[in-house]
């Protein structure tokens, strides 16, 4: 685990491999190895592979309580041109596919591609304000509760019901692991955010990657996705729920390499 100091934020990140940049960006709960280390084994014989734990996560410092997901964009697009990548393959999941949508909206030119994984245009873009501030409100309670009973509220509404495996075990164990000032500044920045207005102005290859058994971001907030996004192609894993990083592995890598080979290769 190598650290990086942007904006006075220490950053924490993994990184393997060599060859074209893709950065992965976890949700609200769980880290950048518990989420995608399987895919860092997987595709760091190509790519260079990082993931991050974003502020607030893993071993990155807590943000300030007025980070929003602007604030986060900014953070992590300083955060890859700290590491020398000018621009890079995005992907992230959930509360990262804001971040990433977000940062490509920003800064011009961070995004070679994006991979958008169980993700959302904003809670309220994609949920409606109703319905994100339904879910923002449950999170700020859950921050209070203890780290079992966060575990059992959480992990339910992040696999399908016959997940089962060691990564899902070393998942679950960083959900428990959460911090509460950053799970809620994180919860505020996605249950804000509404990027509906620039979907339709991304020009980079995008690929969108969604469970039918995602109870969290349903087809409907994919559909509303692909349909927005011009140059976009959606891809729906049987019998996956949220994290299909970590529940369906192989899919998920196999769907990536595909896509980034692609972009590399100027095939779409």
């Amino acid at each position: 685990m190598d650290t990086v100091e942007v904006g006075g934020l220490r950053i924490a990140y993994e990184r393997a491999g060599s060859g074209p940049p893709v950065v992965l960006v976890h949700g609200f709960v769980g880290d950048g190895h518990s989420t995608w280390g399987q895919q860092i084994e997987a595709l760091s014989d190509e790519f260079t592979v990082v993931a991050w734990d974003a502020p607030g996560a893993g071993r990155s410092a807590d943000p300030p309580a007025w980070f929003r997901i602007e604030h986060f964009a900014d953070c992590f697009t300083a955060f890859v041109r700290a590491l020398g990548f000018e621009a890079a393959h995005l992907v992230g999941l959930s509360f990262g596919g804001i971040l990433v949508v977000s940062a490509a909206a920003r800064e011009s030119g961070v995004a070679r591609s994006l991979a958008l994984v169980g993700a959302y245009a904003g809670w309220r873009g994609s949920l409606g304000p109703d319905e994100a501030t339904a879910r923002l409100e449950k999170c700020l309670r859950l921050s209070e509760v203890t780290a079992e009973e966060f575990e059992q509220a959480m992990v339910p509404s992040m696999f399908s019901a016959t997940a089962a495996s060691p990564a899902v075990t070393e998942f679950v164990a960083s959900v428990r692991r959460f911090r509460p000032p950053g799970f809620r500044v994180m919860s505020r920045a996605s249950a804000e955010a509404d990027l509906r207005a620039f979907l339709p102005e991304i020009r980079v290859p995008t690929l969108l990657v969604y469970g039918d058994h995602d109870a969290r971001a349903s087809l409907e907030v994919a559909e509303g996705l692909r349909s927005s996004i011009p140059a976009s192609r959606l891809v729906i894993l049987p019998g996956v729920g949220h994290v299909s990083p970590v529940e369906a592995p192989e899919s998920v890598s196999r769907e990536l390499r595909g896509f980034l080979r692609s972009v590399e290769h100027g095939q779409r």
